[in-house]
């Protein structure tokens, strides 16, 4: 006669006192989330530090050497994008800006990995900076001009938010070549030939 033993339940925990059990899944989220927060304040705080340094020390236009001829600070407020392009439709920014972060936010919640918690992080930390800037600085509500002050040769004048929307999409963007997902699991895991674990019948789920 077969054996009638019933088959481990995956869902119950492990008797081996000694084996590791994993954090629970929301715990893990608040902390990949958290850390998220953290990179987002620490490079918030970062644009808008910067940016009031450069409005208390320095004059509209002034241009001061920093590493000539490679780095200079050159301020200026930019009421367009990067090489002051669609400056006649600063609300457009603004309102793109604002999706963006909703829709960043949205994955930081969902977020189960490390690396992608930083990348969305700082990508939000660079997008509310400037979104600040549209929102709030003259010449009025959602039509503000950005603060930019780093200039490079040849290259627009940027600020440290522009620095981190660039970085953190260059992140994103190697992070999703090498196939690795926001929830912690890689592009492999999720190929041909690898199977969900089975999940355990219920009482009701047989056949009449």
């Amino acid at each position: 006669m077969p054996s009638t033993a019933a088959a481990p339940d995956p869902h119950r925990p492990s008797a081996d006192p000694h084996e590791p059990v994993p954090a629970p899944l929301p715990q893990r989220r608040r902390r990949w989330a958290w850390l998220a927060v953290l990179v987002l304040v620490l490079g918030y705080a970062a644009d808008q530090l910067t940016k009031w340094w450069v409005e208390s020390t320095m004059e509209l236009g002034q241009i001061t050497d920093v590493l000539p001829p490679l780095l200079r600070w050159h301020y200026i407020l930019n009421p367009g994008a990067a090489f002051s392009i669609g400056e006649e439709h600063t609300w457009v920014f603004t309102i793109i800006q604002a999706v963006v972060a909703v829709v960043v936010i949205v994955q930081i919640v969902r977020v189960r990995s490390a690396v992608w918690a930083v990348a969305l992080g700082g990508l939000l930390g660079g997008v509310l900076g400037n979104l600040t800037d549209r929102l709030f600085r003259p010449p009025g509500f959602a039509v503000g001009h950005v603060v930019d002050f780093i200039a490079l040769p040849n290259f627009a004048i940027f600020n440290i938010a522009d620095s981190l929307i660039v970085c953190s999409i260059i992140g994103i963007v190697l992070l999703m070549f090498t196939g690795r997902r926001p929830d912690g699991t890689r592009e492999q895991d999720h190929q041909d030939g690898a199977e969900p674990p089975a999940q355990p019948q219920r009482a009701g789920d047989h056949d009449a």
